[in-house]
């Protein structure tokens, strides 16, 4: 049934269309703009004031007159189709079916504007899950219902290294599998087709869900794919008890959407001209991951973002830092050395890595060996400075055992296989014999049971 439309067009600027205000609509109501060729548009409310509402269109205005266009509202949010029917498909940023098949069989609809997960809630996040990367299992070990995004450079392998760490995580100790979400935004058609070859290559595709707003597409539609990719994720984990791992690359190109359409409204910017509410915008999306008390499901999410001219503490990697429990940084310097993943040992961190390993989770001597391993290499970098200065063959004995740990520490617990799948015991069995370098006075952050029981017998004395 055709609702009523209206005329009342009263601005066109950019993706941004003011109308005359109707009675009875709100906030994130959709609205079809038809224009002056009865060609529609799809809308959101995003403003209100007496007289007018201020829509966003997922497309551009070409074609839109003040005289002729036409608008219609929806009287309801923007809302995904949901079923088990999702598992296996590729829908566009809006949720619409692109790989060639009709949509789901399904009459339930959600909106895709959810809230995120109450804290009172909340189940604290415990459950160890092994993604086959040292790097991270060892040292960064991501927790089921964690938010542990990735800091990356343009240029490095963090796709390769996402598609890796979807096919492989799983939870130790059962038969429980993982179902992804993997949400692309502004991302080009090689990365698409890349994540959609691997996952059809590895057999896991039928296990994943894609939501793609590729760089030719409008970019006020990635502001709505994330959202999208988490609604099918909550219903998922919390209606069908699912565990499931969201992927959502690249940030960075939704912090850029969120940019424009800000600058188009002429609201004050923040740093960098990214608006003031960038951070409260970032954490609606970051709070929907988690595990929900009496819920058998959970969603673990890694956001991606690349770091412009790789700071750190640029606005978009800073505030996701705050938000999110830790980050897992990638090293360009490592990555130009043929280390893959290119994991920076120092500057990466999981905060929830304490509550998910040791005893009965991962193995007792874990957190003493990441602990050690953290502490040597950080004074590795402290000797090779010095070793650049004063030349390596001025150093004593003990800061050449460092060195030579550096070396293995990279070499063979850093680096592995794009398709190599490690168990926590085999990365720690790397990590014991790096440590295996040093004397046994150095590894003062293990147990002496530990180093007894562990330690390789023909380790240095």
């Amino acid at each position: 049934m055709k609702g009523v439309e209206y005329r009342g067009v009263t601005s066109v600027d950019g993706p941004i269309v003011i109308v005359q205000r109707t009675e009875n609509i709100f906030f994130n109501e959709t609205v079809y703009v038809r224009d002056r060729l009865g060609e529609k548009r799809l809308g959101r409310v995003i403003d209100l004031s007496e007289k007018a509402a201020v829509v966003q269109i997922f497309g551009n205005t070409t074609g839109i007159d003040l005289s002729e266009s036409t608008f219609e509202f929806l009287d309801k949010p923007l809302e995904l189709r949901v079923g088990e029917g999702l598992l296996g498909r590729v829908f566009n940023g809006l949720g619409e079916p692109i790989d060639g098949y009709p949509a789901i069989v399904s009459s339930n609809f959600v909106n895709v504007n959810s809230y995120p997960i109450n804290p009172y809630s909340r189940s604290y996040p415990r459950d160890f899950i092994q993604t086959g990367v040292s790097a991270i299992d060892g040292m960064n070990s991501l927790v089921r219902g964690q938010k542990l995004p990735i800091f990356s450079g343009s240029g490095l392998p963090h796709n390769k290294l996402a598609a890796q760490i979807i096919r492989q995580a799983k939870l130790r100790g059962t038969d429980e599998q993982f179902v992804m979400v993997f949400a692309g935004m502004g991302i080009k058609y090689d990365v698409a087709r890349f994540f959609i070859n691997t996952f059809e290559e590895s057999g896991v595709l039928s296990k994943v869900v894609m939501f793609q707003s590729l760089a030719d597409a409008p970019s006020i539609e990635r502001i709505m794919t994330p959202r999208c990719a988490l609604t099918a994720a909550e219903y998922l984990a919390f209606e069908k008890g699912m565990h499931v791992l969201v992927v959502m690359t690249d940030m960075t190109n939704y912090c850029e959407a969120l940019r424009e359409i800000s600058t188009t409204r002429g609201e004050v910017p923040g740093r960098k001209g990214y608006p003031g509410y960038l951070y409260s915008d970032l954490a609606e999306l970051y709070e929907r991951a988690g595990k929900i008390k009496g819920s058998e499901g959970s969603i673990t999410q890694i956001p991606i973002l690349t770091m412009p001219n790789d700071d750190i503490s640029h606005p978009i990697p800073d505030l996701t830092g705050y938000i999110t429990e830790g980050q897992i940084v990638l090293d360009r310097e490592m990555d130009s050395k043929g280390i893959y993943p290119p994991v920076a040992g120092l500057p990466s961190l999981s905060r929830l890595m304490k509550d998910g390993i040791g005893d009965k989770m991962t193995r007792e001597d874990h957190a003493n060996v990441s602990s050690q391993l953290f502490a040597a290499y950080s004074k590795v970098k402290s000797i090779r400075n010095l070793a650049s200065i004063i030349g390596e063959e001025e150093l004593s004995s003990l800061d050449r055992k460092y060195l030579e740990f550096g070396n293995k520490f990279e070499g063979e617990f850093l680096t592995q296989g794009e398709y190599e799948d490690r168990t926590i015991e085999q990365t720690l069995e790397i990590g014991w014999k790096c440590l295996a370098v040093l004397p046994k006075e150095e590894l003062f952050r293990i147990k002496s049971e530990y180093i007894e029981k562990y330690l390789p017998k023909d380790s240095a004395e």
